[in-house]
């Protein structure tokens, strides 16, 4: 009986403290395309239509040297407040005011995803 209420309480416990749900890359892909695609592309190489016209020049997020520098707080910082928030060019725009927490999860999972 003992046995099997350590079960239960140990199974309990594994729910409770389950993280929240994984980010969804799909999600993240389309709020990608609709704010970020016109400067870096919409697979993320920093080849946008409006790339050409950008000093510095956006940033290839595909680029695995670039991924393996920055760790998910930098991207989600800077997609979140902009490039000035992190020292990076003001033409990089803020995105909190028009992404909710979730949606910043998302498109920081997928900006990961494009390594793969």
């Amino acid at each position: 009986m003992r046995l099997i209420f350590n079960a239960l309480c140990v199974a309990a416990l594994a729910i409770a403290f389950q993280p929240a749900s994984a980010a969804d890359v799909e999600a993240g892909e389309t709020k990608f395309k609709q704010l970020c695609a016109t400067c870096h592309g919409d697979e993320g190489k920093g080849d946008g239509p409006a790339a050409r016209a950008l000093r510095p020049a956006p940033t290839d997020m595909s680029d695995p040297e670039w991924q393996a520098k920055v760790d998910d707080d930098h991207i989600r910082l800077v997609t979140e407040k902009g490039g000035p928030a992190a020292g990076l060019a003001p033409t990089m725009t803020a995105f909190g005011h028009s992404l909710s927490d979730e949606d910043l999860d998302n498109v920081v999972a997928y900006i990961r995803s494009l390594a793969d």
